[in-house]
């Protein structure tokens, strides 16, 4: 099974993936980084943000491994 990223611009994030509770970042370095146990909540508030990459610095970088 493959998970669909959807690209997230502008932002240093390249795409973002979710599959009901992992959410996998993409960095436009090339990184992929994956978060388990991201409830729906915090990646419906992650990709409506005005800054995706503010909101993970502050709400999911750290919080989420």
């Amino acid at each position: 099974m493959f998970l669909t990223m959807i690209p997230v611009n502008p932002s240093a994030i390249r795409a973002v993936g979710y599959d009901g509770s992992t959410l996998t970042v993409e960095f436009h370095t090339g990184r992929i980084y994956d978060h388990p146990s991201v409830p729906y909540s915090a990646y419906v508030e992650f990709m409506n943000a005005p800054s995706p990459g503010t909101y993970y610095n502050r709400y999911i970088r750290g919080r989420y491994r």
